[in-house]
């Protein structure tokens, strides 16, 4: 490859800068907006014979965006150019914040009347059901797909590239495969690199909508994958726990975070059969009080309940009041077990399971719950099942 000289090109650290403020936070771009910002970059330069230094594309929210391209690289014959932007992700803590996206086009004449997108190094393949995708394919989602495709149609009619002429675009990202690593891709069935992602083309920082999304996804494919029981983390250190004493597939385990209870419905209505909520203290007490959208800025943990329930377990007026004045989740776990009140979390797993099945209402028969409660070294302090049989584990945790 030959790099062409492009005196608008900004350093890689310096990224994108077209973002906005929202909230005091930077709002940012998708995998999927990057991606065809450089195939329409290399579309233009491929049949114009110039570098390219901005482009402009149209973003699914409605407006238009323009990207600074980071490198625009020609082919010895010309028949190739690769461009690339670097993603800026904005205030939003996404793995691929930084990463190069390249895309590069070039003709076929064995293809005509369409734009084929193909995977290169660090995008992945998927290579298994329910993603959306078909099996083989690489891992482009369909709005990206449809962006990379009306990009680059716009590149190739405002040059008069005939109707007629195929391209091709190779998506790539040569770092992808070690960013993979940090995703939960392996899960899913995609294999070698990141997926190309975005249903607005714009990144909203702290995105509790991608995180849902991500759930909701990850519970498709194991369904579709004929998975019947699945495990409902508060999070990676829950999962890491559930899989000591459960013999489930990889794919199994969802990190649903703050988002059980519509991951709950989610498996109902993919006729899930069995779900195990798995966390700590603090997001179980919530749970158990009905809050299924554990999010803590929206609801703090009640020490008042949790002291309800150790009153039911015995506890002395002394210790309920020691208990309401905790400081925090970890405090009233300590103070619970240093006076004998270990039932309480087999108390507070019972009502999780209780407020899972009032959740669904009429299609709570359709769902075993269970609820498993760590504490924050991995020991197992209490289990409540909507199974007469309870939970079938293997071991448990910490003995």
């Amino acid at each position: 490859m030959v790099d062409k000289p492009n005196p608008d090109q900004r350093p890689e650290s310096d990224y994108s800068r077209q973002t906005v403020k929202r909230g005091g936070l930077r709002t940012g771009y998708t995998t999927g907006s990057c991606a065809a910002a450089a195939a329409k970059a290399a579309t233009r330069s491929l049949l114009t014979g110039e570098s390219v230094g901005q482009s402009t594309i149209q973003l699914p929210v409605g407006r238009a965006v323009t990207f600074e391209i980071h490198r625009c690289q020609t082919s010895d014959d010309g028949s190739r150019v690769t461009c690339s932007v670097i993603k800026d992700g904005g205030d939003d803590p996404d793995v691929t914040h930084g990463a190069e996206i390249c895309a590069t086009v070039y003709r076929d004449p064995n293809f005509a009347d369409k734009v084929r997108i193909t995977g290169g190094i660090g995008v992945g393949t998927v290579t298994r059901p329910g993603v959306g995708i078909e099996v083989g394919e690489p891992a482009v989602t369909r709005v990206p797909r449809r962006m990379i495709i009306d990009s680059v149609n716009e590149a190739a009619t405002a040059h008069g590239l005939p109707s007629e002429t195929g391209l091709v675009v190779e998506i790539s990202v040569p770092n992808g495969e070690a960013i993979a690593e940090k995703t939960t891709n392996s899960r899913l069935g995609i294999l070698g690199g990141i997926s190309i992602l975005g249903s607005t083309g714009v990144v909203q920082p702290f995105s509790t909508a991608a995180w849902r999304a991500s759930a909701n996804m990850a519970i498709d494919v194991a369904a579709t994958n004929d998975l019947s029981h699945l495990v409902l983390s508060t999070g990676t250190q829950s999962e890491i726990f559930t899989k000591k004493v459960l013999d489930l597939p990889d794919m199994a385990y969802i990190e649903a975070g703050i988002f059980s209870g519509p991951s709950l419905k989610r498996c109902v209505m993919r006729n899930v059969q069995r779900a195990t909520h798995a966390g700590m203290v603090g997001k179980l007490s919530k749970m158990a009080m009905g809050y299924f959208v554990t999010h803590v800025a929206g609801n703090r943990v009640d020490t008042t309940f949790l002291a309800s329930l150790a009153a039911q377990c015995g506890a002395t007026d002394a210790v309920q009041e020691e208990i309401r004045q905790a400081a925090s989740a970890r405090h009233f776990q300590e103070v619970a077990l240093a006076n004998g009140l270990g039932s309480v979390f087999t108390l507070m797993c019972e009502m999780v399971c209780e407020e899972s099945h009032k959740l669904l209402g009429d299609d709570a028969g359709k769902l075993i719950v269970d609820s498993l409660c760590f504490d924050f070294d991995g020991a197992l302090l209490g289990q409540a099942s909507t199974s007469p049989g309870g939970i079938p584990l293997t071991a448990v945790a910490g003995s």
